[in-house]
């Protein structure tokens, strides 16, 4: 696997944490970034919310919608659950991707970019949910729904697709609810349907980590929306019931993981524990730390932003060609 910002002995964590890191690209990016947000009114509602993260309007960008994309749709727990499938030139496997928005936002539509590069370089056909969201829908509701597609790609895959070869991931509440599908597959009998999982920028801990309540002025995850959004999809829950707080789970029997996460993201503490606690359990865990970069770095257009989704695409293709 082909990153340079990958954790190892010989580039420890605070290689990458520190100030001296961070490109000159990637301030700017973020410079402009805090300009945009300090020029942006909140929305009125939550409807107005949803609105605008889809279109980018809230400082975080939509990807370009593909033409190749397709949609289909399932039956799930709650209801028909739509699919959005893009399909490669030359399939290797299959990668089932969560989209974030704090739970209660976001679509499958933003991410086609990703998957388009997930394509040519991993040979990876995107499946990609709109699961239902929160306060409306609290957990297990997205859970239930993303396991529903995880079963349904185990027994579909090979027909749709030509492969079964899976793979999973997400970003942000998406990389929680990966995390969560992984282990409810395991209990399910499922443990080595999926073969590898990506988990960008993920909250596994929903009571909060201390780089989360030590944050001040961070874009999109700052310490009251992170309460907001936490409470809303626990519902009920306890913050720290494993069923939708991953970090405290057994994770025993979960297949290889890659957490990448930016140094200057309130969530580095979350990828940092569940790291090791992948490891500790006796998985295969690999941990890119992207210098100065934020929740979301991986959407803007720059250079750490290329840097991170072609880590994600060499660690799937990476994992597909060790199993050959």
């Amino acid at each position: 696997m082909d990153n340079p910002y990958l954790v190892s002995a010989d580039r420890p964590i605070a290689s990458f944490t520190r100030d001296e890191a961070v490109l000159a690209s990637t301030l700017a990016v973020n410079e402009k970034l805090a300009k945009d947000l300090a020029s942006l009114s909140p929305p009125a509602s939550l409807a107005e919310m949803r609105e605008a993260y889809l279109n980018g309007g809230l400082g975080l960008p939509a990807s370009p919608k593909s033409p190749r994309a397709r949609t289909m749709t399932i039956d799930g727990p709650g209801g028909p659950i739509e699919l959005r499938v893009l399909v490669p030139q030359q399939v290797r496997g299959v990668y089932l991707h969560l989209h974030g928005g704090g739970w209660i936002a976001g679509g499958n539509d933003t991410w086609d970019q990703q998957f388009e590069l997930f394509g040519r370089e991993a040979g990876m056909v995107a499946v990609s949910p709109n699961y239902r969201l929160a306060p409306e829908h609290p957990a297990p509701a997205a859970i239930d729904d993303c396991v529903a597609v995880a079963c349904w790609l185990v027994e579909h895959a090979k027909e749709e697709f030509g492969t079964s070869w899976l793979s999973i991931g997400g970003e942000s509440a998406g990389s929680n609810l990966a995390a969560l599908t992984l282990l409810r597959l395991r209990d399910l009998g499922h443990g080595s349907a999926f073969r590898a999982a990506s988990l960008l920028f993920g909250c596994f801990d929903l009571s909060l980590t201390p780089s989360v309540r030590l944050a001040q002025g961070a874009p999109f995850v700052s310490l009251e929306a992170m309460r907001q959004f936490t409470s809303a999809f626990a519902g009920q829950l306890d913050l720290r019931d494993p069923r939708i707080s991953p970090l405290y789970a057994d994770l025993q029997g979960l297949p290889p993981a890659l957490f990448s996460v930016g140094s200057a993201d309130p969530l580095l503490d979350d990828s940092l524990f569940m790291h090791m606690r992948w490891q500790a359990a006796g998985n295969i865990s690999h941990l890119a730390i992207y210098p100065g970069g934020i929740h979301g770095f991986n959407s803007f257009d720059s250079e750490l932003a290329t840097a991170g989704n072609r880590g994600i695409a060499s660690f799937l293709g990476s994992i597909r060609d060790q199993e050959r």
